[in-house]
């Protein structure tokens, strides 16, 4: 069989739906809209992922990253969603990236908050630049640099940005060349790209859950988490090209307590409800929590139970939550880690996991479902990831299985018509 016919299968196997599914292009409005082309879940960055104090004051900052979809318009929105104290960022600049992993850029263009060339973003608060006539191609990669004149502790941020980021002392957000800058693999007080134009079919995608999404293993400047090959297809697509992408994995995510970040019931409405243009999520989270729960000790049969109900409660609410805003949520089912040695779980783990999994899979649950559990298992030990997608930690997914879980989500989530008894 060949490997186009073989994720065709996967394709049709995998969708699982629960429901009918989401609105089509032709229901779109005609008129310009803002959607989220590339945004990350933020978060207060430990010690060992913050900016240095000789890094975070007074600085250029450039980050680099990839829009999935494009447009005519473009603005940014900047956090200081974990700081205590106002952050003030003196200057800001958009420009193209002409070699990621590289400061360099094209001219590019300022940006301005308000009229002005900078701006005081509040504790707890969030700012978009104003916007501007940047025309910009689905796919591109772009440079944001700010100077943080000032920057607050604690600092706000998203450490997995699979992307090499740069400092350099001064106010040098123009500067196309940034030469002597320090190269850092993470993110910082970025939020989101938005994107504007007056084509039908645009919105936003929102995959949310723990480090499987937040492509946990990949290496800087690949661009291969399963998110960012899922967008690479819909771009291809004339039917869902104007689609746009957002990365809201957190690495050790879970989805009842927080962990390195918020858990993901106290963030879903900043990451998902709260970006413009999003039609549809995708959650795939739990396996932090059950692999937790048995990590140091014994757990006890009730609090196998408790743990269930709980995590099943969790999902129920985000799908309410979203519903209330038109949003469609994709179940995906919980992959399997069996062997892995940081939670070592048994059997009454893998209980769990299956037991969470049937919730995920029966209808009405969700609108739909992707079955990433039975694409990634081994069929010969279906508790443990498939040898051919393992990283080699039992957990984590290697780029293959990033790519196959990209390839296989089907692009009809995004484009069939919903049935007359869920148009609401």
């Amino acid at each position: 069989m060949t490997t186009r016919r073989m994720l065709a299968g996967w394709a049709t196997a995998l969708l699982l739906i629960a429901g009918p599914s989401v609105a089509t292009d032709a229901q779109a409005p005609a008129t310009p809209q803002w959607i989220a082309s590339w945004g990350s879940a933020q978060m207060m960055p430990d010690a060992a992922n913050a900016l240095p104090p000789e890094r975070a004051t007074g600085v250029t900052l450039r980050q680099i990253v990839r829009l999935s979809a494009g447009g005519q318009r473009v603005r940014i929105r900047l956090s200081n969603a974990f700081g205590t104290v106002p952050l003030t960022i003196g200057a800001a600049h958009l420009a193209r990236a002409l070699s990621p992993g590289t400061p360099q850029t094209d001219a590019g263009v300022a940006l301005t908050f308000a009229s002005r060339p900078d701006t005081v973003i509040a504790p707890g608060a969030e700012v978009y630049a104003d916007a501007v006539a940047w025309p910009v191609a689905a796919g591109a990669d772009v440079a944001v640099s700010l100077y943080l004149a000032s920057s607050p502790s604690p600092q706000t941020g998203h450490p997995g940005s699979r992307a090499t980021s740069f400092t350099l002392p001064g106010q040098q957000v123009a500067d196309p060349m940034l030469a002597g800058a320090t190269p850092i693999t993470h993110w910082y007080a970025l939020a989101d790209i938005e994107v504007a134009d007056s084509g039908r079919g645009g919105g936003t995608l929102v995959a949310i859950g723990d480090s499987i999404t937040d492509g946990y293993g990949v290496k800087p400047e690949r661009n291969t988490r399963w998110t960012d090959v899922f967008a690479a297809r819909l771009r291809a697509s004339p039917a869902t090209r104007r689609i746009g992408v957002v990365n809201a994995g957190i690495g050790g995510n879970r989805v009842l307590l927080d962990g390195l970040g918020p858990n993901l019931l106290a963030r879903f409405d900043r990451d998902v409800i709260a970006r413009s243009g999003v039609r549809w999520a995708v959650v795939l989270a739990g396996v932090n929590d059950i692999g937790v729960l048995t990590r140091t000790a014994p757990a006890s049969p009730e609090q196998h139970a408790a743990l269930v109900a709980q995590v099943t409660a969790g999902y129920r609410q985000i799908v309410e939550r979203a519903h209330a805003h038109g949003i469609r949520v994709i179940g995906g089912t919980v992959t399997p880690f069996g062997g892995n040695d940081y939670y070592h779980p048994g059997p009454a783990s893998e209980a769990d996991r299956l037991a969470i999994n049937a919730y995920i899979r029966a209808a009405g649950n969700f609108d739909a479902v992707v079955d990433f559990d039975a694409l990634l298992r081994d069929p010969a030990q279906p508790d443990r990831l498939n040898p051919a997608y393992d990283s080699g930690d039992h957990l984590h997914p290697s780029e293959a299985g990033y790519r196959m879980m990209g390839n296989v989500v089907p692009l009809t989530l995004l484009t069939d018509r919903p049935s007359a008894a869920r148009r609401r």
